[in-house]
């Protein structure tokens, strides 16, 4: 399988403009074929709503896809850079070139936007593909199968069907890059697979992203704006607010202002709402009921086995001996820890494995500074959840933990290609005080490079 996306490679036929603009265009072309088809499977699997399943995975797609479209060819073009003075009649050049045979393993709780964002990156790179979507997302997983299948030649991007026992088959092979988003533990092993054959990767992983709420935050707004990041997908977003720290002086007057929110998002009976979704199976539901403590439930802990429904939840009086702290939530619950100073609580968050997203709801900017330059985590927002991951100029990845390397835009161009970088040097000048015998040349080579 790999020989023949290799060989298809080694045509040269993916590295050319023309041919990826046109892969960029057929895939959009696909996709806009097919949304009605995406919208309904990404219901059967999630239960997503349909404007959140076109904003959080079509949207975001497309905008990509017309950001590379629109980009592609500046993104392209060597660059030409300063050479040094002791190169005399030399030009020096960068040139991007697509790295070759490269596998994307996509998760299950985003399954379109986090397979076709990275797609996307490789297609403009050059590079031929081999994708593999998750089997717990089986509904959009068909329908993705259906867009690759009949629109790009089989040598070019194909999928792996299947599931662990395929994925650890492919992953002991040659590739020439590695992107896999998921858990942390299944980062680690896709990690140590790809060091036997020293192939680059990219670990787009998770982790506890906290929130902070500050005394002098505008509660209202960060009530409805921490709300919908941590319930949009019934919270299985790796950037989900996994947990509150909020200043004790506003805790009680936050967290009413919180159960109000709730109820005006979805209702007193969040299950008949038409914009809440669901959990992906039985396996993470049984998980997430055993993260609720009926002793600290404030709000929600409502459920149903039969449709894999858990409401929205929140816990108060929580600490890391707590259960629902020992790993990413991945669900609708919402711990609340309190703090009186921030140094407390940067110390907290930083005695802990680095978070991929963080978030501050402050009106002090000394604060917000604060927080941001002394916490180190993957990226996140200033008085918002979530949006950081929405737009195309901004870098998308984590740090420690949270991951390796980051993509959206251009970033995901640059992540799918090797700049390779170029000195051509001029035949007609001839330095020769860098060739054998040197004698009495140290002095003259010390004023050129001092």
């Amino acid at each position: 399988m790999i020989k023949k996306y290799r060989d298809f490679f080694n045509t040269g036929e993916t590295r050319s403009y023309e041919f990826r603009i046109n892969q960029l265009n057929k895939l959009k072309n696909a996709i806009k074929k097919y949304e009605k088809e995406i919208l309904k499977a990404l219901y059967n699997d999630l239960g997503k709503p349909q404007f959140e399943a076109y904003a959080t995975e079509i949207g975001i797609v497309y905008e990509e896809i017309n950001y590379a479209i629109k980009n592609l060819k500046s993104w392209m073009k060597r660059k030409k850079v300063k050479t040094p003075i002791t190169q005399m009649g030399s030009s020096s050049y960068i040139y991007p070139e697509a790295r070759g045979v490269v596998l994307i393993i996509a998760p299950w709780n985003y399954p379109f936007n986090l397979l076709m964002v990275p797609l996307i990156g490789a297609i403009s790179a050059g590079n031929t593909i081999i994708i593999k979507s998750s089997k717990e997302s089986h509904h959009i997983s068909s329908v993705i199968t259906k867009i690759i299948e009949e629109n790009f030649d089989p040598r070019y991007i194909g999928m792996i069907k299947g599931g662990r026992e395929e994925v650890n088959e492919i992953l002991e092979e040659k590739l020439d890059y590695i992107f896999f988003t998921g858990s942390v533990e299944v980062g680690k092993n896709v990690m140590k697979a790809a060091s036997k054959n020293l192939t680059p990767i990219t670990l787009e992983l998770g982790g506890k992203s906290p929130v902070i709420v500050d005394k002098s935050a505008n509660i209202k707004v960060a009530a409805k704006r921490i709300a919908w990041g941590k319930f949009l997908n019934v919270g299985q977003t790796c950037v989900a607010p996994d947990y509150l720290i909020i200043h004790k002086d506003i805790k009680d007057a936050f967290i009413k202002e919180l159960m109000k929110v709730i109820k005006e998002y979805f209702g007193n009976h969040p299950k008949e709402s038409k914009s809440y979704g669901r959990i992906i199976n039985e396996r993470h539901f049984n998980r997430l009921i055993k993260l609720i403590d009926k002793e600290k439930l404030i709000f929600g802990g409502d459920y149903d086995c039969e449709e894999r429904y858990i409401g929205p939840t929140i816990v108060d009086h929580i600490n890391w001996n707590d259960s629902v702290m020992a790993e990413e939530i991945f669900g609708p619950i919402l711990p609340i820890m309190t703090y009186d100073k921030i140094e407390e609580t940067i110390n907290m968050i930083n005695s802990h494995p680095k978070p991929l997203a963080l978030y501050i709801f402050s009106e002090d900017k000394n604060m917000i500074d604060k927080v941001v330059k002394s916490i180190s985590y993957g990226g996140g927002c200033i008085n918002d959840t979530l949006s950081h991951t929405a737009s195309v100029y901004l870098p998308f990845g984590g740090i420690g933990n949270s991951g390796i390397g980051a993509y959206h835009g251009k970033a995901s161009f640059d992540l799918f290609s090797h700049f390779k970088s170029i000195l051509n040097k001029s035949t007609k000048v001839n330095i020769k005080i860098v060739f054998p015998p040197y004698e009495n040349r140290l002095k003259w080579i010390k004023k050129l490079m001092k």
